[in-house]
């Protein structure tokens, strides 16, 4: 009975947007941040793929993360953006299931992708004359393979889970998607077998890549510290503290709304942890990552110079 009540009812989402004289802001720049983050990933993935002097490991990762942050952002935005627009957040439980079934096999992957990239950072700085053999082409697709297959764990084994418990309270969502805390706090009954999972999980998705990120650059500022070159120094910390910058960003944001006793937090203070590494980090990460930096723009030079030809 309970299993027919929560298949046959449609969710509510409350939104991101109050109804409020902001909320019209608020939308605007939301909407312009989502377009914004399409646009400079895409514009990284293409560029990252045309010109052959960015074919290189750390681009070729840089690309997927791109990817990433599309993918996952798409599965949020537009929906929320959407609702505002119509006047009313009505979610199915089948569309519920897909958008939590696709965001943590997405936000997962990219967990695991952040992690490993730093691996490629301390090999570019503590060991720079083996970095074509131990950044190989197969090394590469080894580490984007591993972050797609955590991910696509995760969201295996989380979905059911979350989607299986009875949600015979109320039916209104607290948020602007359908996110595990959020879903946990409508679902009755017997939750600690959930609880269990999830708290494994996310131990698993955040320790160990942070385990990895930590060691990594543990490494690199022991090795930073031995150059000799000025130069040098501050290129090496320019790369890693981009880099440290999206991971606390990104981490530290999951670590709270997935790590901390729900009792920790309110459904306001998840909106916003949830923004950060939902609609926040897609757009930071080329930013921060590639467009500011020289190689990318020099590249970007060179494909407009051949698609605009020769000057007459």
């Amino acid at each position: 009975m309970v299993g027919n009540r929560t298949l046959s009812s449609d969710f509510t989402l409350v939104g991101l947007f109050a109804h409020s004289k902001a909320s019209g802001l608020l939308f605007g720049v939301i909407g312009t941040i989502f377009l914004t983050a399409m646009v400079t990933n895409g514009v990284l993935i293409f560029l990252s793929h045309r010109d052959v002097l960015l074919h290189t490991p750390m681009y070729f990762l840089l690309s997927h993360l791109s990817l990433i942050d599309m993918l996952y952002i798409s599965t949020i935005v537009p929906k929320a953006l959407v609702d505002y627009l119509v006047g009313k957040g009505t979610i199915s439980f089948t569309g519920c299931t897909t958008q939590y079934f696709l965001y943590m096999g997405f936000v997962g992957a990219e967990f695991f992708l952040l992690g490993l990239m730093s691996y490629d950072r301390y090999v570019a700085v503590c060991s720079p004359l083996r970095y074509p053999v131990l950044m190989s082409r197969r090394v590469c697709w080894l580490i984007v393979a591993s972050s797609w297959f955590g991910g696509a764990l995760d969201s295996l084994l989380l979905t059911p889970l979350t989607m299986s418990l009875p949600f015979c309270a109320s039916h209104t969502i607290n948020h602007f998607f359908c996110e595990a805390p959020t879903m946990l706090r409508l679902a009755c009954g017997h939750k600690a077998a959930y609880e269990t999972v999830m708290y494994a999980c996310c131990i698993l998705m955040l320790l160990a890549p942070f385990s990895v990120v930590t060691t990594s650059y543990t490494r690199v500022l022991i090795a930073v510290q031995q150059m000799k070159s000025t130069g040098g120094k501050r290129r090496a910390l320019t790369t890693c503290s981009s880099h440290m910058m999206v991971v606390t960003l990104f981490y530290g944001a999951a670590v709270y709304t997935y790590v901390l006793p729900p009792s920790y937090h309110t459904p306001l203070q998840d909106k916003v942890f949830s923004t950060f590494y939902t609609i926040l980090t897609p757009v930071l990460n080329p930013l921060i990552y590639s467009l500011r930096n020289r190689d990318v723009q020099e590249a970007w030079s060179r494909v407009l110079g051949r698609h605009r030809g020769p000057a007459v």
